[in-house]
Protein backbone atom coordinates (compact mmCIF):
# COMPACT_ATOMS: atom_id res chain seq x y z
CA UNK A 1 0.00 0.00 0.00
CA UNK A 2 1.06 3.65 -0.85
CA UNK A 3 0.86 5.15 2.93
CA UNK A 4 2.22 8.36 1.48
CA UNK A 5 -0.92 8.79 -0.46
CA UNK A 6 -3.44 7.37 1.68
CA UNK A 7 -1.84 9.42 4.77
CA UNK A 8 -1.73 12.76 2.27
CA UNK A 9 -5.35 12.37 1.23
CA UNK A 10 -7.01 11.97 5.17
CA UNK A 11 -5.10 15.47 5.49
CA UNK A 12 -6.63 17.16 3.06
CA UNK A 13 -9.80 15.38 4.10
CA UNK A 14 -9.12 16.78 7.70
CA UNK A 15 -8.79 20.30 6.23
CA UNK A 16 -11.72 20.17 4.30
CA UNK A 17 -13.78 19.55 7.53
CA UNK A 18 -12.08 22.34 9.08
CA UNK A 19 -13.09 25.00 5.78
CA UNK A 20 -16.90 22.73 5.67
CA UNK A 21 -17.10 24.27 9.75
CA UNK A 22 -15.52 27.61 8.87
CA UNK A 23 -18.32 28.14 6.23
CA UNK A 24 -21.34 26.75 7.99
CA UNK A 25 -19.96 29.84 10.88
CA UNK A 26 -19.64 32.37 8.18
CA UNK A 27 -23.05 31.75 6.80
CA UNK A 28 -24.68 32.08 10.95
CA UNK A 29 -24.27 35.55 10.66
CA UNK A 30 -27.95 36.06 8.50
CA UNK A 31 -29.20 33.86 11.48
CA UNK A 32 -32.13 34.99 13.00
CA UNK A 33 -31.19 35.80 16.86
CA UNK A 34 -33.86 33.74 19.13
CA UNK A 35 -35.84 36.31 21.38
CA UNK A 36 -34.89 35.52 24.45
CA UNK A 37 -31.58 36.98 23.71
CA UNK A 38 -31.86 39.74 21.88
CA UNK A 39 -31.02 42.48 24.21
CA UNK A 40 -27.42 41.02 24.55
CA UNK A 41 -26.59 43.40 21.70
CA UNK A 42 -28.00 46.72 20.52
CA UNK A 43 -28.19 47.36 17.12
CA UNK A 44 -24.65 49.33 16.69
CA UNK A 45 -23.01 46.27 18.68
CA UNK A 46 -24.92 43.35 16.70
CA UNK A 47 -23.52 45.40 13.40
CA UNK A 48 -20.06 45.29 14.87
CA UNK A 49 -20.57 42.11 15.82
CA UNK A 50 -21.55 40.90 12.24
CA UNK A 51 -18.14 42.20 11.08
CA UNK A 52 -16.12 41.11 13.82
CA UNK A 53 -17.37 37.22 13.11
CA UNK A 54 -17.08 37.84 9.70
CA UNK A 55 -13.26 39.11 9.38
CA UNK A 56 -12.27 37.02 12.24
CA UNK A 57 -13.14 33.62 10.43
CA UNK A 58 -12.24 34.83 7.19
CA UNK A 59 -8.66 35.22 8.35
CA UNK A 60 -8.87 32.20 10.42
CA UNK A 61 -9.54 30.61 7.28
CA UNK A 62 -6.68 32.10 5.11
CA UNK A 63 -4.31 31.33 8.35
CA UNK A 64 -5.38 27.61 8.56
CA UNK A 65 -4.65 27.24 4.78
CA UNK A 66 -1.45 28.62 4.92
CA UNK A 67 -0.45 26.18 7.64
CA UNK A 68 -2.18 23.61 5.50
CA UNK A 69 -0.54 23.98 2.92
CA UNK A 70 3.12 24.69 4.69
CA UNK A 71 2.67 21.22 6.60
CA UNK A 72 1.26 19.12 3.11
CA UNK A 73 4.82 20.29 1.45
CA UNK A 74 6.66 19.05 3.88
CA UNK A 75 5.07 15.85 3.61
CA UNK A 76 4.92 15.93 -0.14
CA UNK A 77 8.72 16.45 -0.45
CA UNK A 78 9.73 14.42 2.48
CA UNK A 79 11.49 17.36 4.88
CA UNK A 80 11.22 15.89 7.98
CA UNK A 81 13.26 12.47 6.82
CA UNK A 82 15.94 15.39 5.17
CA UNK A 83 16.21 17.49 8.19
CA UNK A 84 16.29 14.50 10.29
CA UNK A 85 19.42 13.66 7.98
CA UNK A 86 21.00 17.00 9.56
CA UNK A 87 21.43 15.40 12.96
CA UNK A 88 23.25 12.49 14.49
CA UNK A 89 22.17 8.98 13.96
CA UNK A 90 20.97 7.79 17.42
CA UNK A 91 16.90 7.70 18.08
CA UNK A 92 16.75 10.45 19.78
CA UNK A 93 18.57 12.94 18.14
CA UNK A 94 16.56 11.73 15.06
CA UNK A 95 13.29 12.61 16.70
CA UNK A 96 14.24 15.68 18.29
CA UNK A 97 15.05 16.43 14.62
CA UNK A 98 11.65 16.08 13.39
CA UNK A 99 9.93 17.55 16.01
CA UNK A 100 12.38 20.70 16.26
CA UNK A 101 11.12 21.13 12.36
CA UNK A 102 7.28 20.53 13.28
CA UNK A 103 7.78 23.21 15.97
CA UNK A 104 9.38 25.47 13.78
CA UNK A 105 6.89 25.24 10.98
CA UNK A 106 4.55 26.93 13.76
CA UNK A 107 6.13 29.70 13.59
CA UNK A 108 4.28 30.92 10.16
CA UNK A 109 1.58 30.87 12.04
CA UNK A 110 2.97 33.78 14.20
CA UNK A 111 2.02 36.74 11.35
CA UNK A 112 -1.60 35.44 10.99
CA UNK A 113 -1.32 35.49 14.71
CA UNK A 114 0.03 39.11 15.31
CA UNK A 115 -2.86 40.22 12.26
CA UNK A 116 -5.29 38.30 14.46
CA UNK A 117 -4.25 39.78 18.16
CA UNK A 118 -3.19 43.42 17.22
CA UNK A 119 -5.17 44.12 14.18
CA UNK A 120 -8.17 42.60 14.75
CA UNK A 121 -9.06 42.53 17.88
CA UNK A 122 -7.14 45.59 18.18
CA UNK A 123 -9.86 47.38 15.92
CA UNK A 124 -12.85 45.81 17.92
CA UNK A 125 -11.44 46.89 20.89
CA UNK A 126 -10.23 43.82 22.55
CA UNK A 127 -6.64 43.46 22.61
CA UNK A 128 -4.66 44.89 25.58
CA UNK A 129 -1.45 43.33 24.46
CA UNK A 130 1.64 45.12 23.69
CA UNK A 131 4.43 44.09 20.89
CA UNK A 132 6.44 43.19 23.71
CA UNK A 133 3.77 40.78 25.92
CA UNK A 134 3.17 39.25 22.21
CA UNK A 135 6.22 38.28 21.24
CA UNK A 136 6.95 37.12 24.78
CA UNK A 137 4.16 34.37 24.71
CA UNK A 138 5.13 33.85 21.01
CA UNK A 139 8.64 32.62 22.77
CA UNK A 140 7.42 31.06 25.73
CA UNK A 141 4.43 29.30 24.09
CA UNK A 142 7.81 27.69 21.18
CA UNK A 143 9.76 26.38 23.74
CA UNK A 144 6.82 25.18 26.19
CA UNK A 145 5.59 22.89 23.34
CA UNK A 146 8.37 21.46 22.13
CA UNK A 147 9.92 20.18 25.44
CA UNK A 148 6.44 19.20 25.64
CA UNK A 149 6.38 17.39 22.09
CA UNK A 150 9.94 16.25 22.60
CA UNK A 151 8.97 14.55 25.90
CA UNK A 152 5.78 12.92 24.22
CA UNK A 153 7.72 11.41 21.09
CA UNK A 154 10.59 10.43 23.62
CA UNK A 155 8.04 8.19 26.00
CA UNK A 156 6.60 6.91 23.02
CA UNK A 157 10.16 5.77 22.32
CA UNK A 158 10.88 4.12 25.15
CA UNK A 159 7.53 2.28 25.79
CA UNK A 160 8.03 0.94 22.82
CA UNK A 161 11.19 -0.52 22.81
CA UNK A 162 10.56 -1.85 26.26
CA UNK A 163 7.19 -3.07 26.27
CA UNK A 164 6.41 -3.67 22.56
CA UNK A 165 2.56 -4.94 21.68
CA UNK A 166 2.05 -3.36 25.32
CA UNK A 167 2.20 0.11 23.97
CA UNK A 168 -1.56 0.34 23.79
CA UNK A 169 -2.18 -0.05 27.72
CA UNK A 170 0.69 1.36 28.83
CA UNK A 171 1.04 4.28 27.04
CA UNK A 172 -2.64 5.33 26.98
CA UNK A 173 -2.15 5.40 30.61
CA UNK A 174 0.59 7.01 30.97
CA UNK A 175 -0.58 10.13 29.15
CA UNK A 176 -3.78 10.04 30.90
CA UNK A 177 -1.77 10.35 34.42
CA UNK A 178 0.34 12.93 32.33
CA UNK A 179 -2.61 14.76 31.73
CA UNK A 180 -3.74 14.73 34.96
CA UNK A 181 -0.31 15.29 36.66
CA UNK A 182 -0.27 18.85 33.73
CA UNK A 183 -4.05 19.37 35.41
CA UNK A 184 -2.73 19.72 38.80
CA UNK A 185 0.51 21.91 37.99
CA UNK A 186 -1.59 23.81 35.68
CA UNK A 187 -1.13 26.58 38.25
CA UNK A 188 2.08 26.90 37.95
CA UNK A 189 2.43 26.97 34.20
CA UNK A 190 -0.38 29.76 34.29
CA UNK A 191 1.95 32.11 36.21
CA UNK A 192 4.60 32.31 33.68
CA UNK A 193 2.52 33.72 31.28
CA UNK A 194 -0.04 35.96 33.90
CA UNK A 195 0.23 37.47 37.45
CA UNK A 196 -2.27 36.06 40.33
CA UNK A 197 -3.37 38.23 43.07
CA UNK A 198 -5.24 37.11 45.84
CA UNK A 199 -8.60 38.72 45.58
CA UNK A 200 -9.10 41.42 48.26
CA UNK A 201 -11.13 40.84 51.26
CA UNK A 202 -14.74 41.64 51.49
CA UNK A 203 -18.63 40.87 50.60
CA UNK A 204 -17.39 38.61 46.81
CA UNK A 205 -14.72 36.64 48.69
CA UNK A 206 -16.97 35.91 51.86
CA UNK A 207 -19.91 35.29 49.27
CA UNK A 208 -17.68 32.47 47.62
CA UNK A 209 -15.69 31.30 50.11
CA UNK A 210 -19.37 30.68 52.25
CA UNK A 211 -20.96 29.04 48.88
CA UNK A 212 -17.64 26.92 48.53
CA UNK A 213 -18.04 25.65 51.96
CA UNK A 214 -21.79 25.10 51.86
CA UNK A 215 -20.95 22.00 49.17
CA UNK A 216 -18.73 20.38 51.36
CA UNK A 217 -15.56 22.22 49.04
CA UNK A 218 -12.49 23.95 50.79
CA UNK A 219 -11.29 26.84 49.07
CA UNK A 220 -7.28 26.95 48.86
CA UNK A 221 -7.31 30.48 47.30
CA UNK A 222 -9.43 32.82 45.27
CA UNK A 223 -7.15 34.62 42.79
CA UNK A 224 -7.84 37.48 40.49
CA UNK A 225 -5.39 37.03 37.20
CA UNK A 226 -4.57 39.67 34.88
CA UNK A 227 -6.24 38.97 32.16
CA UNK A 228 -6.57 42.73 31.14
CA UNK A 229 -3.13 42.77 30.22
CA UNK A 230 -4.08 40.92 26.75
CA UNK A 231 -7.65 41.32 26.25
CA UNK A 232 -10.95 42.96 27.88
CA UNK A 233 -12.91 39.46 27.09
CA UNK A 234 -13.63 37.54 30.52
CA UNK A 235 -13.78 34.40 32.32
CA UNK A 236 -13.05 32.30 34.83
CA UNK A 237 -12.32 28.46 36.48
CA UNK A 238 -11.82 26.40 39.11
CA UNK A 239 -8.25 24.53 39.89
CA UNK A 240 -7.13 21.79 41.70
CA UNK A 241 -7.91 18.28 42.39
CA UNK A 242 -10.82 16.73 44.89
CA UNK A 243 -12.39 18.98 47.25
CA UNK A 244 -8.87 20.96 47.05
CA UNK A 245 -10.02 24.15 44.87
CA UNK A 246 -8.67 27.19 43.51
CA UNK A 247 -10.71 30.03 41.76
CA UNK A 248 -9.55 32.26 39.22
CA UNK A 249 -11.39 35.25 38.46
CA UNK A 250 -10.28 37.45 35.13
CA UNK A 251 -9.82 40.84 36.72
CA UNK A 252 -12.23 41.62 33.26
CA UNK A 253 -15.20 39.23 34.69
CA UNK A 254 -14.74 41.08 38.62
CA UNK A 255 -15.29 44.60 36.74
CA UNK A 256 -17.93 43.60 34.70
CA UNK A 257 -20.61 41.07 36.86
CA UNK A 258 -21.97 41.66 40.02
CA UNK A 259 -21.13 39.97 43.15
CA UNK A 260 -24.50 37.82 42.22
CA UNK A 261 -23.80 37.09 39.30
CA UNK A 262 -20.32 35.91 39.74
CA UNK A 263 -21.87 34.17 42.35
CA UNK A 264 -24.00 32.62 39.66
CA UNK A 265 -21.18 31.18 37.83
CA UNK A 266 -19.58 29.76 40.48
CA UNK A 267 -23.17 28.17 41.54
CA UNK A 268 -22.80 26.47 38.04
CA UNK A 269 -19.25 25.04 38.40
CA UNK A 270 -20.15 23.58 41.69
CA UNK A 271 -22.98 21.80 40.24
CA UNK A 272 -19.64 20.20 37.68
CA UNK A 273 -18.16 19.12 40.83
CA UNK A 274 -21.23 17.86 42.62
CA UNK A 275 -22.15 15.93 39.32
CA UNK A 276 -18.43 14.38 39.05
CA UNK A 277 -18.18 15.93 35.72
CA UNK A 278 -14.17 15.98 36.32
CA UNK A 279 -14.21 12.46 36.64
CA UNK A 280 -15.92 11.47 33.83
CA UNK A 281 -14.40 14.05 31.52
CA UNK A 282 -11.17 11.98 32.78
CA UNK A 283 -12.55 8.56 31.93
CA UNK A 284 -13.20 10.19 28.63
CA UNK A 285 -9.81 11.35 28.16
CA UNK A 286 -8.66 7.88 29.58
CA UNK A 287 -10.46 6.83 26.25
CA UNK A 288 -9.23 9.69 23.22
CA UNK A 289 -5.73 8.41 24.97
CA UNK A 290 -6.45 4.53 24.27
CA UNK A 291 -7.64 5.45 20.57
CA UNK A 292 -4.13 7.63 20.09
CA UNK A 293 -2.56 4.35 21.66
CA UNK A 294 -4.27 2.14 19.45
CA UNK A 295 -3.06 4.78 16.16
CA UNK A 296 0.65 4.59 17.56
CA UNK A 297 0.51 0.87 17.58
CA UNK A 298 -0.50 0.42 14.06
CA UNK A 299 1.74 3.21 13.29
CA UNK A 300 4.88 1.54 14.84
CA UNK A 301 3.99 -1.71 13.21
CA UNK A 302 4.02 -0.37 9.86
CA UNK A 303 7.01 0.66 8.98
CA UNK A 304 6.16 1.32 5.54
CA UNK A 305 4.52 4.16 6.27
CA UNK A 306 8.43 5.73 7.10
CA UNK A 307 9.69 4.74 4.38
CA UNK A 308 7.58 6.49 2.07
CA UNK A 309 8.25 9.64 3.56
CA UNK A 310 11.70 8.75 3.40
CA UNK A 311 13.09 7.38 6.65
CA UNK A 312 15.28 4.48 6.50
CA UNK A 313 12.75 3.23 9.55
CA UNK A 314 10.78 4.27 12.37
CA UNK A 315 11.34 7.78 13.93
CA UNK A 316 8.69 8.46 17.03
CA UNK A 317 8.94 12.25 16.47
CA UNK A 318 7.48 11.71 12.73
CA UNK A 319 4.88 8.83 14.71
CA UNK A 320 3.49 11.58 16.68
CA UNK A 321 2.85 13.76 13.44
CA UNK A 322 0.96 11.50 11.88
CA UNK A 323 -1.10 10.05 14.95
CA UNK A 324 -2.30 13.86 15.96
CA UNK A 325 -1.96 15.97 12.86
CA UNK A 326 -3.92 12.80 10.35
CA UNK A 327 -5.13 10.08 12.15
CA UNK A 328 -6.56 11.04 15.16
CA UNK A 329 -7.95 14.04 13.58
CA UNK A 330 -9.40 11.83 10.87
CA UNK A 331 -12.02 10.49 13.53
CA UNK A 332 -12.38 12.80 16.10
CA UNK A 333 -15.01 14.08 14.64
CA UNK A 334 -16.95 11.23 15.50
CA UNK A 335 -15.31 10.60 19.08
CA UNK A 336 -15.88 14.74 19.30
CA UNK A 337 -20.02 14.24 18.79
CA UNK A 338 -19.99 11.90 21.81
CA UNK A 339 -17.84 14.26 24.02
CA UNK A 340 -19.33 17.23 23.35
CA UNK A 341 -22.91 15.60 23.77
CA UNK A 342 -22.04 14.79 26.91
CA UNK A 343 -20.30 17.81 27.70
CA UNK A 344 -23.42 19.89 27.01
CA UNK A 345 -25.66 17.66 29.22
CA UNK A 346 -23.44 18.55 32.06
CA UNK A 347 -23.76 22.30 31.25
CA UNK A 348 -27.76 22.18 31.67
CA UNK A 349 -27.14 20.13 35.28
CA UNK A 350 -24.65 22.51 36.42
CA UNK A 351 -27.12 25.39 35.84
CA UNK A 352 -29.78 23.56 37.53
CA UNK A 353 -27.36 23.33 39.97
CA UNK A 354 -26.85 27.44 40.15
CA UNK A 355 -30.99 27.60 39.68
CA UNK A 356 -31.45 25.48 42.72
CA UNK A 357 -29.15 27.53 44.60
CA UNK A 358 -31.68 30.78 43.99
CA UNK A 359 -29.08 31.97 41.29
CA UNK A 360 -31.61 31.26 38.27
CA UNK A 361 -32.27 34.67 37.43
CA UNK A 362 -28.88 35.97 38.37
CA UNK A 363 -27.22 33.05 36.24
CA UNK A 364 -28.91 34.62 33.14
CA UNK A 365 -27.75 38.02 33.44
CA UNK A 366 -24.08 36.73 33.68
CA UNK A 367 -24.21 34.41 30.73
CA UNK A 368 -25.99 37.44 28.90
CA UNK A 369 -22.42 39.11 30.45
CA UNK A 370 -20.49 36.95 29.41
CA UNK A 371 -21.89 36.47 25.34
CA UNK A 372 -21.45 40.13 25.45
CA UNK A 373 -18.33 40.69 26.46
CA UNK A 374 -16.63 37.64 24.45
CA UNK A 375 -18.53 39.06 21.33
CA UNK A 376 -20.46 35.27 21.26
CA UNK A 377 -22.50 34.22 18.22
CA UNK A 378 -26.32 34.16 19.34
CA UNK A 379 -27.41 31.97 16.66
CA UNK A 380 -24.62 29.62 15.45
CA UNK A 381 -25.33 26.99 13.37
CA UNK A 382 -27.29 23.91 14.52
CA UNK A 383 -24.92 21.66 12.90
CA UNK A 384 -21.76 23.21 14.03
CA UNK A 385 -23.13 22.92 17.69
CA UNK A 386 -23.47 19.07 17.37
CA UNK A 387 -20.28 18.80 16.10
CA UNK A 388 -17.42 21.65 18.04
CA UNK A 389 -19.90 23.26 20.94
CA UNK A 390 -19.14 21.47 24.53
CA UNK A 391 -21.98 24.00 25.54
CA UNK A 392 -25.35 24.97 24.86
CA UNK A 393 -26.17 27.94 23.06
CA UNK A 394 -26.96 31.01 25.18
CA UNK A 395 -30.29 30.74 23.84
CA UNK A 396 -30.93 27.25 24.58
CA UNK A 397 -29.62 27.40 28.66
CA UNK A 398 -31.47 31.00 28.98
CA UNK A 399 -34.75 28.63 27.90
CA UNK A 400 -33.87 25.41 30.31
CA UNK A 401 -33.36 27.81 33.43
CA UNK A 402 -36.35 29.88 32.82
CA UNK A 403 -37.93 26.69 32.63
CA UNK A 404 -36.48 24.75 35.51
CA UNK A 405 -37.12 28.58 37.38
CA UNK A 406 -40.97 28.28 36.28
Amino acid sequence: MNYKAVIIFIFLLVEMYRLFLSILNLRSEKNPIPENVADVYDKETYEKWRAYHAEKTAFGVIGSTVSFLVSILLLVFNAYAGFARLFPEELFWQTFAVVLLASLTALADIPFTWHDTMVIEQRYGFNKSTAKTFWADQIKTFLISLVIMTGIASLLFGIHKALGDWLVPAFAGIMTLFLLLFSFLYPFFSKIFNKFTPLEEGELKDRLTGLLTKNGYTVRAINVMDASRRSTKTNAYFTGFGKMKTIVLYDTLVEAMTPDEICAVFAHELGHGLHKDTLKNQILTFVQMVLIALFAWFTLRTESIFTDFGFEGINYGFALIVIMTVEFPFISPLFGLLVNFFSRKAEYSADAHAVKEGYGEHLITALKTLAKENYSNLAPSPLVVKLEYSHPTLSQRITAIEKLKG
